[in-house]
């Protein structure tokens, strides 16, 4: 549900633990009834941004507006209980001497309707009929379940979840994602997530933010982020890639060592210089597909089975690596050449950054980070 009228608005806001400012100049629009996702790696100031809407930390600078009321600002900050905000939390925190009914009643014992609101949002969460049991009988996406229930019950005006689904099972997890999401959409309910998991991300989330050191990179859907990030950190960030040198042609051309791709262009920054302009190219696996008679070459240098397919890094003869995708019923052994040949039907090219090994983050001579 987007109605086009944003719920919360962080403006400018800096924030951090005490005197040291962790988060700087973050400006971001959730809308209602949708799901953001603050995501990057550890220590990037996903967590600290939290804690400032939640009301837990001071702001430094700017302000954070919830449902068009000023929350918090330099030297002002509305107590935690009074924003008519919930807070799924990271190790659940339930009442372990307290049944899951009473658990989910906790935030409204005083409400004239407790005893309706706690069966519908055990209904809702599909526990009805482990009601009477306590935290400790319970399995871990339980006891998940559990805490969303009790997050929900006071019909809060938005959701908090920090790393919600890190102490479970991978299966889980993607089990799991999908049904907060489903629940939070049947409520209606505008929610933040935090987490350091890109699956888990775009699972959930209608908008997802990029962190890198305090600094929001990028706020936009899942789709644009994959396919028109707008900085080499989210281009690298957001699934798995590899950065070649190039030569602009044209809008729809760079010559390669690969050879001349060709694709619609998302060219970021100033890539509109001469024909010739040195341009840095995004490659990932799935742009990269076998091709027995191919003259192009390369040398496998690793693998990973997946089930469906096989992840592969492969090495040109130039030394550059990249990864490919491949069909795992084609089983290639370590030092095999096989011939590969580029699908890329739409680039992202970025201004060529010095030489290739100033990019961030990177593994031998090509590769950005995909934490």
């Amino acid at each position: 549900m987007n109605d086009g009228t944003s719920l919360l608005e962080l403006r400018g806001l800096a924030c951090g633990y005490g005197d040291q400012r962790i988060v700087e100049a973050l400006n971001l629009r959730l809308e209602r009834g949708d799901i953001g996702c603050l995501l990057g790696p550890s220590g990037c100031g996903k967590t600290t941004t939290l804690r400032a809407i939640a009301g837990f930390e001071p702001v430094h600078e700017g302000e954070i507006i919830l449902a068009g009321q000023r929350i918090s600002s330099a030297g002002h900050t509305l107590a935690p209980e009074k924003r008519r905000i919930g807070m799924v939390f990271q190790d659940y925190a339930l009442f372990p001497h307290l049944t899951v009914a009473e658990n989910v009643a906790f935030g409204i014992r005083k409400h004239p309707e407790a005893a309706r609101i706690v069966e519908e949002m055990l209904e809702l969460v599909n526990l009805s009929a482990l009601r009477q049991r306590y935290p400790h009988e319970l399995s871990g996406g339980q006891q998940q379940r559990v805490a969303l229930a009790r997050a929900l019950a006071p019909e809060p005006e938005l959701l908090l979840l920090d790393e919600p689904f890190s102490n479970l099972d991978v299966e889980l997890r993607r089990r799991l994602s999908r049904e907060v999401r489903e629940i939070l959409k049947l409520r209606g309910t505008s929610a933040i997530l935090v987490t350091h998991d890109q699956e888990e991300a775009f699972a959930v989330s209608d908008q997802v933010g990029v962190f890198k050191d305090g600094h929001l990179q990028q706020w936009d859907t899942p789709f644009n982020l994959y396919h028109k990030p707008q900085t080499p950190f989210v281009a690298s960030f957001i699934g798995q890639g590899y950065f070649i040198r190039g030569q602009s042609l044209s809008a729809q051309g760079v010559q390669t060592e690969l050879g001349n791709i060709r694709g619609l262009s998302t060219c970021i920054g100033s890539c509109d210089g001469p024909s010739g302009s040195a341009v840095d190219v995004l490659l990932r696996p799935d742009d990269i597909v076998p091709a027995p008679d191919s003259a192009l070459r390369a040398r496998v240098v690793g693998k990973t089975f997946q089930g469906a397919s096989t992840l592969y890094r492969l090495e040109l003869p130039t030394g550059t690596q990249l990864e490919g995708l491949f069909p795992s019923h084609a089983d290639h052994a370590l030092g095999q050449e096989v011939g590969i040949a580029i699908a890329a039907d739409h680039l992202v090219v970025f201004p060529a950054q010095g030489s290739i090994a100033a990019h961030e983050n990177i593994e031998g001579v090509r590769r950005y980070s995909d934490n």
